[in-house]
Formats: structure tokens, sequence, C-alpha cells
């Protein structure tokens, strides 16, 4: 497995793992969420999309944030942020969501964070399962609803 920075090319391929990945968290066909989760394009321009690619496969993405990208939602300026993780369904269990998360952190000690940040939804458990095993601990404080009827909780881990 290869994890490497998305290529322009892979952007469409990218965002239909991203929405197959969050698609039993949408709220149905009209949930606008499934369109920013698409646009892999927009995040790679105003953030960093890393992708974990297998004999030419994209098999998991992940949004690495990092100061002054409009994409950070909770990270203070000693922080990195990561957002919008996704693996392929087909390739669970193979520890892409792992070699993500941990390339996040490595970017952001290259850019002098003391620590990480992000936020996920409740029911997404397997996620916070990877987050544990790296040593991220619930930051309730975090906790925040960026809309009516979503409440996202949020993980920090000192680097």
């Amino acid at each position: 497995m290869d994890i490497r920075r998305i290529r322009p090319a892979e952007h469409a391929t990218a965002g239909d793992v991203c929405v197959a990945a969050y698609e039993p968290f949408l709220g149905g066909a009209e949930d606008d969420y499934r369109d920013r989760l698409r646009d892999v394009g927009t995040r790679d321009a105003e953030a960093e999309v890393w992708v974990a690619v297998e004999d030419g496969r994209v098999l998991g993405l992940v949004t690495s944030c990092m100061p002054g990208s409009p994409w950070r939602e909770i990270g203070r300026d000693d922080e990195g942020e990561f957002r919008m993780l996704a693996v392929d369904p087909v390739a669970r269990g193979l520890g892409v969501g792992t070699a993500l998360a941990r390339l996040c952190e490595d970017r952001a000690r290259e850019h002098g964070a003391v620590g990480m940040a992000l936020s996920s939804l409740a029911e997404m458990t397997t996620a916070h399962r990877i987050y544990e095993r790296l040593g991220y601990v619930r930051d309730h404080e975090r906790d925040w609803t960026p809309m009516p009827g979503v409440e996202l909780l949020a993980f920090s881990k000192q680097l």
C-alpha cells in the first residue's frame, strides 16, 4: 500500500470512495454533505488530500488541514487536524485508516504541531477505535453542533 498526495486524475474516484464510506451516516438522498464529500478537488486545493493506493486502486483518503486551511474545524493554532478519513468499504480491516491518520500526524509534526484534533459523529464507532488505538482521547469541551441534528464528538492527542 502506497500513501501519497492525491493526483487530480484520482479526484472523482476518491470522491466516490469517500461517499461510499460515509453513506451509512448520511441523511438520505437529499443530504447535501454528500456533495462536500465528493468534492475532493476543492479540498485538495484548500488543504492536503492524501490517498492510500494499491495496484492503482484508491483504498482510502483523508484531508489534512494545516493552520490557515478553511477546512479546519476545531484545531488550535499549535495542532494539526484531519477530516473526512474514509476507507473503501471493501478495504476495511487492512490498516488503511490507521496509516492515513498516522500520515496526518507526521504532516502536523513537520509543521511544528504539538497536538492533533478531529471531530466525528457518535455513530462512527469503527473510526473511534482507530483513534483510541492511536492515543486520541475524547475532548468533551470541544464537542460541537455544526447544524441542527448533527452532533460531533471531539478527539485530541498530544504529539
